[in-house]
């Protein structure tokens, strides 16, 4: 008789299936799985960030990968847990050129969702734990070289007597994320920042601005934040963590340098890259580029007809700090997003007369309601039931993309059931509320679009009382001397316009840095091809772009919130360093799939 304890189950399940990946028996293999399933992949199999959706994808990617990858050693790691009716068990694994982990979800005996990642590189694993360096040589040498010493002279001849393997253009959280990882696989690289020091691309941000998301989501790689830290990170407090990062993980990082010019060469395989460092001219000549500004690029730009009669000052929210300026005049925001709210609060608190310009509904949700709700795994609770942010990362990320509109939608009936009066209030006050196309809440309008979403954390409050006056439903017509008049004639005084509508995608600073044509090819950055608003089809099943190989060789994008610059940072490190020590890396495309360009995402 079939034994019904889950730990039984998924170690039947796992021993099935591990015959038949050894045994190169695909037909066997997908007998395990159901008929809607799910198999997301990061490099172990593929060399890629894929999610094979469904049986026959399944057998597609496992006939083309099978021969190279060579999976062996599968064993589960830890107790399975079951949910309902959902076996969840985690494993690992070894293919012929790394270390994984997995997570396998079944559902009355066959798979529902796969979850495949690479942890190490066979023969390169990090020099941490029982691996880490000794840091001293003992015994008397004449020649020694202090740390110090050491540290002085790798600065000194990289990039200038000594080429970076990589560069990474950018140097916020995600440049350093990636970096760190680099350095602990030891892949020379050189990371370029236009700022004067690590962190001013936040403390250059509006004076207000404070992360939205809770502390235990947001750790660096390696050095969590301690203890007493906020829940909520003020934006100078992260400036200053992040320039101490940078220091004790012994980045080698640029200040006031800035990318003017990059070209790869298909002969050499080589880049090479201009750059001015403080007024002098540097030319590198990294094997891999990464551009890491950020999941965004250049900022959006507002074509307000009439704008050359107004007589006040207009404004993109990336050039706005504070409102002291303000202070005592009339002030219209335009965009009613994160920045939108931020900086209309800001206004607000410096004395300003503040009009927030919606041009379409948002999605908002409180920021009390989402840290008790959809936080579950990072929070101080999850780490008293032994969830790391290690644990959390990996098991948010075997969730497949395709699956998680379902409950997001699921999560946002309750979230709008409990804070119905709150919602009510806010309409009330004139303000238009959405949870996106197909109700599914902020999260997949920020994995889709980027935009259109804020977390209240005070605005709204101000909106409801009418400290802050919105007005919705209506375009702007034109600007005038004196402020604006909007489509439905209603005019509207304005000393000041802060234009708070976003950023193009990061392929458009490689239209700058590169060049258009290879910024076409590429395509842009983030989004799945929902086929909602602003994020056209085809569906990708993964965000574009983002974290694995594009259509030009050896570019890459990196970036995204704390979360994703630190999980997806390892995953592109490994790439790199495969490149770097000569692993054959084949990555798969399905049949009938290639890497190319996507159409153009909107700003919200």
């Amino acid at each position: 008789m079939l034994d019904t304890k889950p730990s039984k189950q998924a170690a039947a399940w796992l021993e099935s299936f591990a015959r038949a990946l050894e045994t190169a028996d695909v037909e066997a293999a997908l007998d395990l799985f159901r008929e809607e399933c799910y198999w997301r992949d990061l490099l172990t199999f593929t060399w890629n960030i894929k999610t094979m959706e469904g049986r026959e994808a399944v057998a597609d990617m496992l006939r083309a990968t099978l021969p190279a990858a060579r999976p062996s050693h599968l064993r589960i790691d830890g107790e399975p847990t079951v949910d309902g009716e959902t076996i969840e068990a985690w494993f690992t694994f070894d293919t012929h050129s790394a270390h994984g982990r997995g997570i396998f979800r079944l559902r009355e005996g066959r798979c529902w969702t796969m979850f495949t990642m690479m942890d190490d590189l066979k023969g390169f694993e990090e020099a941490k734990g029982v691996r880490r360096p000794l840091g001293v040589q003992h015994g008397a040498d004449p020649d020694r070289r202090t740390w110090t010493e050491a540290r002085r002279r790798e600065q000194q001849e990289l990039g200038r007597t000594r080429q970076p393997f990589c560069v990474i253009i950018g140097g916020g959280q995600g440049a350093m994320a990636l970096g760190a990882r680099l350095k602990q696989l030891d892949v020379p690289t050189l990371i370029l920042e236009k700022n004067e020091r690590p962190g001013d691309s936040w403390r250059n941000r509006y004076r207000t601005l404070v992360l939205h998301d809770p502390v235990w989501y947001d750790h660096m790689p390696y050095i969590p934040f301690p203890e007493h830290w906020p829940v909520f990170t003020p934006k100078d407090k992260m400036g200053d963590w992040l320039e101490m990062y940078a220091k004790v993980m012994e980045l080698d990082y640029w200040t006031s340098s800035e990318c003017v010019r990059a070209a790869f060469d298909d002969e050499t395989k080589t880049w090479t890259v201009e750059v001015d460092r403080d007024g002098e001219r540097i030319v590198l000549e990294p094997k891999q580029l990464v551009f890491a500004t950020g999941a965004y690029g250049p900022p959006r730009e507002i074509d307000l007809p009439g704008a050359d009669d107004f007589d006040g000052e207009i404004l993109h929210s990336s050039r706005y700090f504070d409102g002291d300026r303000f202070r005592g005049k009339a002030c219209a925001v335009i965009g009613a997003a994160s920045s939108g709210h931020d900086v209309s609060v800001d206004l607000w608190e410096r004395g300003a007369d503040v009009t927030l310009i919606q041009r379409s509904p948002t999605t908002v949700v409180k920021s009390d309601t989402l840290m008790e709700l959809a936080f579950d795994v990072y929070s101080e609770h999850a780490i008293e039931r032994g969830i790391t942010v290690d644990i959390a990362d990996i098991k948010v990320a075997s969730t497949p993309f395709a699956v998680l509109p379902e409950s997001q939608k699921a999560l946002y009936e309750t979230i709008r059931t409990r804070d119905a009066d709150f919602y009510e209030r806010l309409q009330d006050a004139g303000f238009a509320i959405d949870f996106g196309d197909d109700e599914t809440g902020h999260m997949m309008k920020a994995y889709r679009t980027g935009s259109g979403y804020y977390i209240d954390v005070g605005a709204c409050d101000l909106i409801i009382e009418g400290k802050i006056r919105v007005k919705s439903g209506s375009g702007i017509a034109r600007l005038t001397r004196s402020g604006m008049v909007m489509e439905d004639g209603e005019e509207i005084r304005a000393d000041a316009i802060v234009s708070c509508i976003g950023y193009h995608s990061m392929h458009e600073t490689v239209a700058r840095i590169v060049s258009r044509e290879t910024a076409d090819r590429v395509g842009p950055c983030w989004g799945l091809g929902s086929g909602t608003k602003h994020d056209p089809e085809p569906w990708h099943g993964e965000l574009r772009n983002m974290w694995k190989p594009t259509a030009q060789e050896a570019l890459w994008f990196h970036g995204g919130n704390l979360a994703l610059s630190r999980f997806y940072s390892k995953i592109l490190a490994l790439q790199l360093k495969a490149r770097m020590e000569g692993v054959d890396t084949p990555v798969y495309q399905p049949p009938g799939d290639a890497v190319s360009a996507s159409p153009s995402l909107n700003a919200a």
